[in-house]
């Protein structure tokens, strides 16, 4: 790629890095340091007991897939795929976007985040974290990495399914009870900053051989990512406030028809942020993993020198 074009790429996702980084801080500090964000988790968590039953079977089979022999078996499938195509450093970079993903999600949870007892009901005791979701975390970083190794042809296509199989983890997670709504976000969060950062190294480190074309960059798939994930959120924003019973409210008095809401609402939001996080990698992998040409680039036209015989 011209020297001008992978600054511009490198620029954009050491920028969204940041901003995952942003968001992910402003999810903890709202759902986890205030009383508000606490209460709005707690009756979406409560929502999960409408239709529990039908869906029981499913979110087992679901959760049951996410184990540590799984994802130690996708990282090497992943770092096979990469180096059957002769790419060492995008091994590398991929199977660090897992390992690094999966390892910031179990620090911030086991060691640096804290959760305050304000008051809300239901509430576990101060000091005991949930977020963000371990489960989540392995099911969109092994999607996420998919998408980086796969060949350009099948990007588009993993991506989708990518960001379904993240989407249903994160769902799973809720139904079941195991975690709240903001622990699936957090978690899809802490996997697109890990993707953008791992993107930002392999576009610094790419040889004079790269050659990224729009051809494979997916037009569709990222469009269709892109238009769900805002339609999601904005519905599941618009479904959470609907259901939002005030800051004082009681878990216990609600109405089923409120919990279900707050809770279909939450479960929106996550299938939302898991295909925005999905759009944004998709939209630059072409630039970020182009394919190597190493026949020399045609020379430039020369350009005609002024003459006073031409004017």
């Amino acid at each position: 790629m011209p020297s001008r074009s992978r600054g511009v790429t490198a620029s954009w996702l050491f920028t969204l890095t940041l901003a995952y980084v942003v968001a992910l801080g402003a999810v903890w500090w709202i759902f986890v340091r205030t009383r508000h964000g606490q209460l709005l988790d707690s009756v979406a968590l409560a929502g999960n007991v409408v239709g529990q039953t039908h869906v029981h079977t499913l979110v087992t089979r679901v959760l049951d897939v996410v184990s540590v022999a799984s994802l130690a078996a996708a990282t090497l499938l992943i770092g096979f795929i990469a180096l059957a195509r002769r790419r060492l450093l995008l091994a590398l970079v991929a199977t660090l976007v897992v390992a690094g993903a999966n390892l910031t999600t179990q620090v911030l949870k086991h060691v640096v985040i804290q959760r305050p007892d304000l008051g809300v009901q239901g509430e576990t005791a101060a000091g005991l974290n949930s977020l963000p979701s371990g489960h989540t975390t392995v099911a969109a970083s092994v999607a996420v990495a998919f998408v980086l190794v796969l060949p350009p042809a099948l990007r588009g296509t993993a991506a989708v399914l990518g960001a379904g199989y993240s989407a249903l983890t994160a769902v799973a997670t809720l139904s079941a009870g195991w975690h709240r709504p903001s622990d699936a976000v957090a978690a899809l969060l802490i996997v697109g900053g890990w993707a953008a950062g791992g993107g930002f190294c392999l576009v610094l480190a790419q040889s004079r051989f790269a050659r990224a074309t729009t051809r494979e960059a997916h037009p569709y798939a990222v469009s269709l990512l892109a238009v769900a994930g805002v339609v999601l959120v904005a519905g599941g924003v618009l479904a959470v406030t609907v259901a939002d019973p005030g800051l004082y409210a009681n878990i216990d008095g609600l109405t089923r028809r409120r919990l279900f809401v707050a809770y279909a609402g939450s479960a929106a939001g996550i299938c939302g942020t898991a295909c925005l996080v999905m759009a944004l990698t998709l939209a630059t992998v072409h630039r970020v993993v182009p394919r190597m040409d190493r026949r020399p680039l045609p020379p430039r036209p020369p350009s005609r020198a002024w003459t006073s015989t031409e004017a």
